[in-house]
This record gives structure tokens, sequence and C-alpha cells, in this order.
């Protein structure tokens, strides 16, 4: 879509606010789509494709990761930033980036490192993604970080709605530099909604799990398509699939259920936004950003639909016995190697484990928790059995 037929609140990369270190203009794409091929390119990035979403990555080839998850959600992002008119390239960019800083084994990971980081100044994954774009991921001479553009940079931290009331939560700390008259002198204006395009992408995420955990759930044997009958939005996408296809195959059934159940999800946002932006009376960006309410949201019907559903996800898969012993293996994982990691930090790799050579015990613990935040799954088993296993390792 061209910048003439973006909508006047949309944003627009020719007048983006620029990035924290000056460099100029691409030649060849605009400043979001270089924001863009920035995470695509980052270290960070792939190694979400062997981060659990729900199942341990090498449970099954067919099984979401993290990266298929920024994917999928990355296209749903696109898909309704284009319908409502608004910059695509900027919604994909920061549902690509949104989860750059999920450490592995899914939320039990990220609960192992909230206790571990208790007493060393917190965690969370969120700002963790802001960190990688801003300060971790290291590929240019010039500056650390990826040196996003502010929109992307916002959108990363904000996309989730204003975030000036959690920057007394230690986590936050090193997001209360980019406040206004802070240290970074770069004011993301924390206090305020982030673009349209980044609330695009913060729906998108809700779209693409409600859907994806239901087609994981089914093909890992956690309940059948019979126990969703009575399920709010999978439920009559199934009847309505057998009614239109009645000889269909149970696989061919879970998979176009779930797609229409997407475009359901999907017709409601756009629907629901659409009602909020007139009677809001929004008009510019400015308008986005002061308003008092979430603009891209479902209705509350599709919100009060949803609850259900998750509370059947919570009930049937994110707590069912094998996920349960997956968390449980998870936990001790990482446990066990934050402990080693505080208590001899020389086992380290020398890029994380110099910065843990010090007496400053919250520094030596958020250097441990980056390293280990920034493991895949499989790495973090790997490295889990080389250091406490009894057999003598000669590859360590």
């Amino acid at each position: 879509m061209s910048q003439n037929e973006l909508a006047t609140y949309a944003e627009r990369a020719s007048q983006t606010k620029g990035r924290r270190f000056f460099e100029p203009p691409s030649r060849t794409r605009t400043a979001f789509a270089r924001d863009r091929d920035r995470i695509i390119h980052a270290t960070a990035f792939r190694r979400l494709k062997e981060k659990t979403q729900v199942f341990v990555a090498h449970e099954g080839d067919h099984y979401r990761t993290r990266l298929t998850h920024s994917l999928e959600v990355a296209q749903i992002a696109r898909s309704l930033a284009h319908a409502l008119r608004l910059d695509d390239d900027l919604a994909e960019t920061i549902a690509l980036a949104h989860d750059l800083g999920h450490p592995p084994f899914a939320h039990a990971g990220e609960d192992e490192l909230v206790v571990q980081m208790a007493d060393y100044g917190g965690f969370d994954h969120n700002v963790q993604s802001f960190r990688v774009v801003t300060e971790l991921e290291n590929r240019y001479p010039q500056f650390e970080g990826l040196n996003l553009s502010w929109e992307t940079v916002e959108g990363v931290i904000k996309h989730n709605g204003p975030v000036s009331h959690r920057l007394d939560e230690p986590a936050w700390s090193v997001v209360r530099p980019y406040r206004q008259g802070g240290e970074a002198d770069w004011d993301l204006r924390l206090g305020t909604f982030a673009s349209l395009e980044a609330q695009c992408a913060a729906i998108a995420d809700d779209i693409a799990y409600n859907n994806h955990d239901v087609d994981d759930g089914v093909q890992a044997g956690l309940f059948t398509l019979a126990d969703l009958a009575e399920v709010p939005l999978i439920g009559p996408m199934v009847a309505q699939v057998r009614r239109d296809w009645p000889a269909i195959d149970d696989r061919m059934l879970r998979i176009e259920a779930v797609r229409r159940m997407i475009g359901v999800m999907v017709e409601d946002v756009l629907a629901e936004t659409a009602r909020r932006l007139e009677d809001d009376r929004i008009v510019t960006t400015e308008d986005v950003r002061t308003a008092s309410r979430t603009l891209v949201d479902f209705s509350r019907p599709m919100h009060a639909d949803l609850a259900i559903l998750r509370r059947f996800l919570f009930e049937r898969m994110y707590r069912h016995y094998r996920v349960n012993r997956t968390r449980s293996q998870a936990r001790r994982v990482l446990s066990q190697l934050f402990a080693l990691f505080m208590a001899e930090p020389e086992v380290m790799p020398p890029e994380w484990g110099a910065p843990a050579l010090t007496e400053d015990r919250t520094r030596r613990a958020r250097a441990v928790c980056d390293y280990i935040a920034g493991m895949t799954d499989r790495y973090a088993i790997e490295v889990h059995q080389k250091l406490f296993s009894l057999d003598l390792a000669l590859d360590l």
C-alpha cells in the first residue's frame, strides 16, 4: 500500500522519528522494512526456531515453536494492518520482534528466571525483547543492538499498552532511561499507547496462540475434536465444517475449523476497531497515543468467548500432566544451570562469562540470566547434560 493510500492515523515511514544513532536512509527500503530485515537477520530471531511454544521444540516437527508462532503473528498483524490502511511493514516488524526475549521452555523458563532473578533485578520477557533490540544483539561496529526506528522500538516495549506504571518494578529499570528527560535522551513516551500498527501486533499474538494451541492440542492427543463441541468459537466452527463437508476426515476437519476460527476473530477485530476509531474520533497518530483505551481490540462478546476457550486450554492443555512433566524438567534444568553459573562463571563461554566475573552479584546474575535466556531448548539440555552428567565429557 502506498503512503498516499494510508489512513490519516497510520504511521508513515517517511515521517519516522528516526533512530537513536543516526544512519543515512536505505536506498532500497523504507525505515520500517529495514527494521524488519534487521530482525530477521538477528541471532535472537534464528534461535526462536528451537524455543518452546507449548511443547519442547524437539518433541515433534509439526508443533509450533517460538519462530513459527512469530511468523503466524506477523502474517495476521500484516493482514489486520492492511485492512485498516495502516503501515503493514511496521505491524509485521513489531510482530516478528515481540518474542525475541523469550527464554527456552516457554512460560516454564520465564517462571524459573523470574524466581532466580528475584533478588537481582527481576526478569520480564517483554523487557528482555527490548534489551535484545537495543543492547544485546551485537552485529554492528557503530552501536549496540539493532538501532531500530523509534516507532519499532516503541512498539516492542509498548504493544500491550502504556508501561509507565511498571517502571518501579526492578525488571523494568532498564527501560527508565527511555522516558522524558532520561539518560538515554530518547523519549519513548512510556505513558501513552503505541501505534495502531503495534496494537495490531498485540492482538495478532492473541489470535495466533489461541488458534494454534487448539490445533497443536488436538494433534498431540491432549483433547479431541469431540471435546471441543461445547467450547465457544471452535465448537461452532467444527459443527459448521461437518455440515459443509459430511465426509471430511478428522485431520482436514481440524485444519478447516481452525482456519475459519482465525477468520472469525480477525473480522471481529476489524469491526470493533472501526467502531472505536469512529466513536473516539481518531484522526491522527497523536490521537492514537493519547486515546483513553486500546483501539485495536476484540468486541465484548468475543472477549467473553475467548475467556471460556482459554479456561479450556488451561485445564486441558497447559496443565496436562504431560506438559507439567516438561515444565518440571525445564525448571530443574534452568535452576541448576543458574546456580552453577553463579558459583562458577568461568564455565560459561567467554562472551558471557567475562561480564559475570565480578564480585557484584547483581551484575553477575544479569550476565548469567542473559546467557540462559538466549539459549534454545536443545542447547540448554545439551549444556546441562555436559555439566551435570556423571560421565566424563571430553567435548566440553
